[in-house]
């Protein structure tokens, strides 16, 4: 994916950029949705970074990282979104 930040100031984003962050919201509530259903004896692995390793990661502690993330996504969703709605009366 391109350089998208959540929390970023996207009025001038190209529209790559923009379906990039509608992809990684999507996969982002997908991600939370998964984390919740599971069932309390299943166990989370988060990936290193740059790397193909993966450990063993606290379920309740990976959710809450997960929702703070979404979180400042969907404040990144409704800057982009009032900035389209600003284009198109324009």
């Amino acid at each position: 994916m391109s350089d998208i930040v959540a929390g970023e100031d996207c009025r001038g984003w190209t529209d790559k950029q923009k379906e990039d962050f509608y992809t990684k919201f999507r996969e982002q509530k997908v991600v939370i949705d998964e984390l919740t259903n599971l069932k309390k004896d299943r166990k989370v692995y988060r990936q290193q970074p740059n790397s193909n390793i993966f450990f063993v990661a606290d379920k309740v502690k990976t959710l809450s990282e997960c929702k703070k993330t979404l979180a400042d996504l969907e404040h990144t969703y409704q800057i982009l979104e009032n900035s389209e709605k600003l284009q198109d009366k324009k």
